[in-house]
């Protein structure tokens, strides 16, 4: 496994970071707005953290909402088998509002910090984000959540502060003002926004940890599907448009067939070409990948090592044509 140093926190974490969104299963929220994942086992999620720990990734990534704190639980429940220092855990807080009219209200994001703690068996995580930013229409919930989210930082509740978000736009407004140790943008090689938006000069300039999420766009860019996909209810990817794209989906397979020609010598030339692409303009920052079972994490395993530049500008044209 590659690692690599994230930013200024100077933590030392696999390259190919743990994504749990999935352990949490199915999921709505607010007006049942499905933000899950269906069809996910916990025995397949218990065995998918021990093996990630044996084959060395080291940085698992979690949050309140998986799963209403379900994902949260498995993860506490792996501290009997693999020391909790070993792991770098990050979670996040913002996606519930709880019995308010808005995110960020500074009460409910302590329930749900003290409740993070409980579900992950641990005194602090090493990184809290929070998880979006939709701090109201005049940014008047802002001042509160980081307030908040550093007051957790004074207690010892987390290590270190991060910002997250699906728009790097969003992330741009913000990033100067929350002054993250780490972000988590959104990124993949058909969505990607990390240079045009300033981000990745502001990253490198201040040494900010990055992580990217979704680097396979919900699987859609691997090229398995043939034709539109449904879900069920609570799985988020029932709101991915580009999922009933027969088009798109075709465009897929054919890129996958190309990405298997050109990476022939790797053991998984397609996830290869699509996220080490990735890491190649990111020497502080890691790709957090959804791995639900153990031939996941084996498949992640043999990833992590940057695509040179010419191979990475080839992979980026297949799917911005």
């Amino acid at each position: 496994m590659e690692y690599t140093i994230l930013g200024r926190s100077r933590e030392k974490v696999s390259r190919i970071s743990l994504g749990t969104w999935s352990y949490g299963g199915a999921n709505t929220v607010g007006k049942n707005q499905p933000i899950g994942w269906a069809g996910q086992e916990d025995s397949d999620s218990r065995t998918a953290l021990q093996k990630a720990f044996s084959v060395g990734i080291n940085h698992w990534d979690t949050a309140d909402v998986y799963g209403d704190g379900r994902s949260e639980q498995i993860i506490g429940t792996m501290w009997d088998e693999i020391p909790r220092n070993d792991i770098f855990i990050a979670t996040k807080v913002g996606w519930d509002m709880g019995p308010h009219n808005h995110w960020y209200h500074p009460e409910h994001m302590r329930v749900n910090m003290e409740r993070s703690l409980k579900n992950l068996k641990t005194d602090c995580v090493d990184l809290m984000y929070l998880h979006h930013c939709n701090f109201g229409k005049q940014e008047q919930y802002f001042d509160d959540a980081v307030e908040t989210i550093r007051r957790f930082q004074a207690e010892g509740k987390t290590r270190f502060i991060g910002l997250s978000d699906w728009s790097s736009d969003k992330v741009m407004n913000f990033i100067e003002r929350v002054d993250p140790d780490v972000i988590q943008p959104y990124r993949n090689v058909m969505d990607d926004t990390y240079a045009p938006t300033g981000l990745k000069d502001y990253v490198e300039a201040n040494n900010v940890g990055i992580c990217f999420f979704s680097p396979i766009k919900h699987g859609l860019l691997t090229g398995k599907y043939t034709e539109p996909a449904t879900f069920e209810t609570g799985d988020f990817r029932k709101t991915v448009k580009d999922f009933a794209d027969q088009k798109l989906i075709d465009k897929m397979k054919t890129n996958k067939s190309k990405l298997e020609e050109r990476f022939a010598n790797h053991p998984e030339p397609v996830m290869h070409g699509l996220v080490d692409a990735l890491l190649t303009d990111v020497p502080t920052g890691c790709v957090l990948l959804g791995q639900r079972n153990v031939e996941q994490v084996e498949a992640a395993a043999q990833l992590g090592e940057a695509l040179s530049n010419e191979d990475g500008d080839w992979v980026n044209g297949l799917y911005k044509g």
